[in-house]
């Protein structure tokens, strides 16, 4: 894979955290504003998106950028994620929830229902993340499904 400069890696995470997970994850910002939470002018980030276009890191149209599946991987991300649901011990679930913060997941969620978490995991960490939670204490059952494909 081709290095890619420190901005350029920073916008593409940007990208990443604002953008909306479909298949691919999408962003709907103006140019302008993008400069200007990068710290560089509307000309420099147009160069930088250009370089990520080129190397098929995002695509670009009227009014959106979609990062590909080839710029989540450059970013270590997958959009065909593994799940894990978690049952946590209520006296403990302050102390897990914060440990589950230090994790490295793509999301964490809080649910209602017949589990307390479910964590979207990229597909590679899984063991490690799963091999964590066992040694926190308050956890009392985790299952784990992998994303084969998206469906929409």
């Amino acid at each position: 894979m081709e290095a890619l400069t420190k901005r350029s890696i920073q916008l593409l995470k940007m990208l990443y955290e604002k953008g909306k997970s479909t298949s691919l994850y999408s962003l709907h910002a103006k140019q302008s504003d993008l400069a200007k939470e990068l710290g560089v002018s509307r000309q420099a980030l147009n160069l930088h998106l250009k370089r990520l276009r080129e190397l098929n890191f995002i695509r670009t149209g009227r009014g959106f950028i979609d990062v590909t599946e080839k710029g989540l991987n450059a970013l270590g991300y997958s959009s065909t994620p593994a799940f894990v649901f978690l049952k946590v011990s209520p006296g403990k679930r302050i102390e897990v929830y914060e440990k589950i913060k230090e994790l490295a997941l793509q999301k964490a969620f809080r649910v209602a229902g017949d589990v307390d978490a479910v964590l979207v995991v990229d597909r590679d960490k899984l063991n490690d993340v799963l091999r964590k939670l066992s040694a926190v204490e308050g956890v009392k059952d985790t299952k784990s499904y992998v994303a084969i494909e998206p469906i929409k």
